[in-house]
């Protein structure tokens, strides 16, 4: 039994305590509501247990965190997320045309254009030539060292974030900003301004 926790790394072993202490203070938690409910006064020990385990959470948040996102921040620069997007458009080729296609012709804006002859085939061939244009930049290996910088230096705030507990002094709920513009609905008119 020891062995395959010798084979555990430093992740795998601050996991299984943590797992360790959420699952105790889970139970002592679910034990002292079944024991209140049932009229009976909450065991010393339960409350303690509880205690403890919300002090040792405490205690090993930040550094868990910090462990997990070194980790995130080592997979995230393996991969070729440009890629695996140009391969899904490659793959829904016919449906991502077809869309755009339906969404030009349900456009209120080009009405007029549409009646003119051809309409269709330039839409196809605008289409066609916008993914084409779009896979090749997704392809090039540019745009996924600029997608994995983006990633990268967007871990490393928060990283340091995490480390100078800037986050604490952030309100926990701050209500959305309003709308003073929203985008135009096809099919409403807007009104224009004078």
């Amino acid at each position: 039994m020891a062995q395959w926790l010798e084979d555990l790394s430093t992740l795998q072993v601050l996991l299984l305590v943590l797992g360790i202490v959420v699952g105790g203070s889970i139970a002592a938690a679910v034990l002292g509501a079944v024991l209140v409910r049932f009229g009976m006064r909450r065991p010393a020990v339960v409350e303690r247990a509880s205690l403890v385990a919300v002090k040792l959470l405490g205690l090993l948040k930040r550094p868990l965190t910090i462990v997990v996102l070194d980790e995130v921040a080592a997979v995230i620069q393996t991969g070729h997320y440009t890629k695996n997007i140009s391969d899904a458009i490659i793959e829904n080729h016919v449906e991502i045309k077809e869309m755009l296609a339906e969404k030009v012709r349900r456009d209120p804006n080009v009405k007029l254009v549409s009646r003119l002859p051809g309409y269709d085939t330039v839409v196809s061939e605008v289409t066609e030539t916008t993914m084409r244009v779009l896979i090749d930049m997704l392809a090039d290996p540019r745009t996924d060292e600029l997608v994995s910088d983006l990633l990268r230096n967007n871990l490393e705030q928060i990283r340091l974030a995490v480390r100078e507990r800037a986050h604490e002094d952030v309100a926990p709920h701050r209500p959305p900003d309003e709308i003073k513009h929203p985008a135009p609905v096809p099919g409403q008119r807007t009104k224009r301004r004078r």
